[in-house]
């Protein structure tokens, strides 16, 4: 399916990613009161079963932020961390020192879980820019499990899910720190072909 989709088709999605990242950094540099820098390295079309794999497998622990999308085009939406990435982000970012990866207090999931939200409305609102298409989050949940948990339990807490993941690698930079993060929007299967026509991306 996505084979037959141009290169200036990614380059769109690429500048949704990029000034997603950018309203992300101006928000989240306003709550932390710090100079946040953020890059996108690249965006990617995927399946729904290629997710789990690209986080580190099925029975990787992930740390999730995840919510439903609702509005004119409705989805999923997960934000995925390792737990050593989610431990530096809060040190370097928060200035909140992780005693374990294992256990967060409700302090540092209360932390991630806004960081999670920030990301979530930054991309959102820059994909419902683009698109003119209505679009905006669910209050986040949190989770630390494996990533096929989280994806299996997010398929009962949401329902079906369409096939189909927009992949967005996302990059906190501070300093010589980088911080990778992985956010992939599942839009419903009647969502992602009112995506790409908006867009004007054929989607077949």
């Amino acid at each position: 399916m996505f084979k037959h989709m141009a290169e200036l088709n990614f380059d769109v999605l690429k500048e949704v990613g990029n000034i997603g990242a950018g309203h992300a950094a101006t928000a989240l540099s306003r709550l932390l009161n710090k100079p946040i820098d953020m890059a996108v390295p690249s965006v990617r079309l995927l399946s729904f079963d290629e997710i789990a794999e690209q986080v580190g497998g099925a029975e990787q622990v992930v740390i999730a932020i995840f919510l439903r999308v609702e509005g004119e085009a409705p989805g999923n939406l997960f934000f995925i961390m390792k737990p050593n990435a989610a431990k530096k982000l809060l040190r370097n970012l928060a200035g909140i020192e992780v005693e374990s990866e294992h256990f967060y207090s409700e302090m540092e999931q209360s932390a991630l879980c806004e960081i999670g939200n920030i990301l979530a409305g930054s991309y959102l609102t820059s994909l419902a820019d683009f698109t003119r298409l209505s679009m905006f989050p669910t209050v986040p949940a949190l989770a630390i499990d494996m990533a096929g948990a989280i994806l299996s339990y997010g398929l009962l807490q949401f329902g079906q899910m369409g096939d189909d993941a927009l992949l967005i690698d996302t990059t906190f930079l501070e300093g010589e720190e980088e911080v990778e993060g992985q956010f992939f929007l599942i839009p419903d299967p009647e969502s992602f072909a009112k995506i790409f026509g908006a867009l004007g991306v054929p989607y077949e």
